[in-house]
């Protein structure tokens, strides 16, 4: 019986979990659950999950959460703020941590569950983004594992795993995208927020499907498969697939290629983790290769998706400047959703931020909070500067 901590339980990669865990109650328990700041989304799941903890991140809701969690007769403790997500992610009581908070806020616990030897299900790319030697050493120093969760890196696990392979045998990575919603697109004026969500293939939060639109999530998870299976920026190769049946393959010095292939569904890559080195059944709809049709390939267009190919050069550049740019993007990303901000400005904010921002490489997690500090600062200055420069709309 596994013991779980699901940090992120109420976004799209929580509720496939929960989904997964639900299906096999005789291998997993959940002992806590976090949430940022949904209190009634929490409690549903709390009566439905009976967790010992459930902690929100929005201090200020945390008298919300117990009045709830007492109105309905549950036994749950709540808990608030930074200091009681790495409480959970650390505690005795849990052996598996599934890192789903979305952004640099999941760094600090993700760490703290790596340094405590738990097993991480890596859901949370910034953490890797942000920190990666450092999540690196944290697993090694504290003895437990590194699970990928993100389906593409899951599939180069599975490509890889059993394998005896030096890493001089594999010739490189292909990490497989769908493109996104503007994948044809030529002209990226007036795309709206609801027109950025509309994923083709995948159900998945705001934030993740915005930068699914603009590939800085491909961009994203090329610097997590860097840090995760060692392996430099020249390669990591991106190809678009439109179809997503086949989430990424590996490559091998004789010509080979091992491929993974699945159903867009996140409870796989879920399953495959929460099991390893077992297989459990997911929920997921099988394929029905007779009725599949033609896959296809294609390159990425850098030109059109800047985001993808300023993520390349970050990496090439260190963790400082990987940290910048995922601080740049998220600030971004939210002007964007909150209407500060054209969807074609999003590469230029954070290009102009990875121009200004120059910091050495961060040796602890203090001195990578103050480079994301840094970077988010310049990146919120780059979005004034932009609002002033715009030309005035008449009758606006």
């Amino acid at each position: 019986m596994r013991s779980i901590t699901l940090l992120g339980a109420t976004g799209s990669i929580g509720a496939s979990t929960l989904d997964v865990l639900a299906r096999h109650p005789d291998r997993f328990s959940l002992y806590a659950v976090a949430a940022g700041s949904s209190v009634d989304a929490l409690v549903r799941l709390c009566g439905r999950f009976r967790p010992r903890v459930a902690v929100i991140a929005d201090e200020a809701r945390l008298p919300a959460l117990r009045q709830a969690l007492a109105t309905a007769g549950l036994p749950t403790t709540a808990r608030a703020g930074a200091a009681a997500l790495s409480e959970i992610a650390c505690a005795a009581e849990c052996d598996t941590v599934v890192a789903a908070i979305v952004g640099a806020a999941g760094l600090v616990p993700t760490i703290a569950a790596a340094r405590a030897g738990k097993r991480v299900l890596l859901a949370n790319k910034e953490a890797v983004v942000c920190a990666g030697r450092l999540l690196i050493e944290a697993v090694r120093a504290g003895g437990g594992e590194l699970l990928p969760v993100d389906s593409e890196h899951s599939a180069v696990h599975q490509c890889l795993a059993g394998a005896r392979l030096a890493e001089r045998d594999v010739r490189k990575l292909i990490l497989t995208a769908s493109g996104g919603p503007f994948r044809t697109r030529s002209d990226f004026a007036g795309i709206t927020p609801e027109q950025a969500c509309a994923h083709p293939n995948w159900v998945m939060g705001r934030k993740i499907s915005v930068d699914s639109a603009t590939l800085m999530n491909k961009g994203l998870e090329v610097i997590e498969a860097s840090w995760l299976f060692g392996f430099a920026a020249g390669r990591i190769e991106v190809v678009v697939h439109p179809q997503s049946v086949i989430h990424s393959m590996v490559e091998f010095v004789d010509g080979s290629v091992v491929a993974q292939l699945g159903t867009p569904d996140m409870r796989t890559p879920i399953a495959y983790a929460l099991s390893y080195p077992e297989r459990i059944e997911s929920g997921s709809a099988t394929l029905d290769f007779t009725r599949l049709g033609a896959l296809s390939f294609e390159a990425p267009d850098l030109r059109r998706f800047r985001c993808l190919a300023l993520a390349y050069e970050a990496l090439e550049g260190g963790t400082a400047r990987t940290a910048t740019l995922n601080a740049a993007n998220e600030i971004a990303v939210e002007a964007f959703l909150g209407g500060r901000l054209p969807f074609a400005d999003i590469a230029r904010v954070i290009e102009e931020t990875l121009q200004t921002v120059h910091a050495n490489e961060p040796e602890s997690i203090d001195e990578v909070l103050e480079i994301d500090a840094r970077a988010r600062r310049t990146a919120a200055q780059s979005l004034q500067r932009g609002r002033s420069a715009a030309p005035r709309i008449a009758g606006r």
